[in-house]
């Protein structure tokens, strides 16, 4: 497959940088939002900021790791680092499994059923250091390439 110019891979990259953003924006306002049910006393205010997290995890949460996953997959696929060649792209696709897992679906119906807060905290918590890791891996690239066999 031919790869792409230089010009089309930073777009690429850049949407791929704001979708992962806009991930990791949603786990910090999960925390908050769960920080915040935590705290309140009024049944009101605990009702709608479940349904703010709910909202989030319908839209923003599924909008952006759809964006970050298909942009990821392109970035691989149409340059040279491609889908298997390197250990630090394996670890990003095994860490996006667990984000994936967490984000659109795990976040969601935690907070449909409105479960445990530890539930809830703790999945926050793994979402955000999961995120995290993306970026560190990202930005160090650490673990090199995979030996070809011949």
């Amino acid at each position: 497959m031919e790869k792409i110019s230089v010009a089309p891979r930073k777009w690429l990259l850049t949407l791929h940088l704001l979708f992962s953003a806009i991930m990791l924006g949603n786990a910090v306002a999960f925390l908050i939002l769960s920080l915040t049910a935590a705290a309140v006393h009024d049944a009101e205010a605990l009702k709608a900021t479940y349904a703010s997290m709910h909202v989030l995890a319908r839209t923003s949460v599924r909008a952006s790791t759809i964006g970050a996953v298909v942009t990821g997959v392109l970035l691989s696929v149409l340059t040279r680092w491609g889908l298997f060649r390197f250990y630090w792209i394996i670890a990003k696709e095994a860490l996006a499994i667990v984000a994936i897992g967490l984000g659109p679906f795990g976040m969601y119906f935690w907070t449909l059923k409105a479960g445990s807060s530890w539930q809830l905290w703790s999945g926050i918590v793994v979402q955000i250091l999961t995120l995290a890791s993306l970026f560190v891996i990202s930005v160090f690239k650490p673990w090199g390439q995979r030996q070809r066999k011949n």
